[in-house]
Formats: C-alpha cells, sequence, structure tokens
C-alpha cells in the first residue's frame, strides 16, 4: 500500500486541476540514479497497464507499475511547502540508505 498524507493529497489535486485532465492520476515510479541508486519519479497519467497497483487515500489515485511497488510499498508521501524547500517526500520503509536531499535511495 502507498499511503498519502493530506497535505500532499490537497498539493495533487490542485495540480491535477491546474495541470491535467479530471481523470488523471499521480503515477509513482522508482527509476536507476540519483547519488544512491534509486530516484523516484513522479508524473501525471491517465492511461493504466497491466499489473499496475492502484491506490485511494484522500480522494487522491496514486499508480504504482508492479517492479517500483517492490521498492515502495508501505511508502508514505507527503508535501512540505516550508522553509527548508517545497516538494513531495517519500517515508520509504524499504530505504536502507538514502541521499542528504532525499531524492534517492538504496533498497
Amino acid at each position: 500500500m502507498i499511503k498519502i498524507t493530506e497535505k500532499a493529497a490537497t498539493e495533487i489535486s490542485r495540480l491535477v486541476q491546474k495541470e491535467t485532465s479530471p481523470d488523471s492520476f499521480l503515477r509513482v515510479q522508482v527509476v536507476g540514479g540519483g547519488c544512491s541508486g534509486m530516484s523516484y519519479k513522479l508524473a501525471f497519467d491517465n492511461v493504466k497497464t497491466d499489473g499496475d497497483k492502484i491506490f485511494e487515500d484522500h480522494g487522491v489515485k496514486v499508480v504504482v507499475d508492479p517492479k517500483s511497488y517492490l521498492f515502495i510499498a508501505g511508502t508514505t508521501l507527503d508535501f512540505s511547502d516550508g522553509l527548508q524547500g517545497t516538494g513531495f517526500n517519500f517515508s520509504n520503509p524499504n530505504a536502507k540508505k538514502s541521499c542528504g536531499c532525499g531524492s534517492s535511495f538504496s533498497a
């Protein structure tokens, strides 16, 4: 399961209304790269593929491909807009190590 905080859901909903069509969802992927080996990738999409895992929290739909799900099962997606920076943050229980900026990890 992927959890979404209320603050992240509010920001995702705002971006969907502003940037995409109303039937879009947030696709979360894990891709190779970053200083720790793997990075998170967020994008809006409206096409589901076979095997996609679909989660809904606070009215926001998140879709994860099966390979990425192996690395991010149990993750919580949050949003921060404080003095330390603005953006989405991942709290991933599968990450054994992450980089200082939090944008990449190893599992």
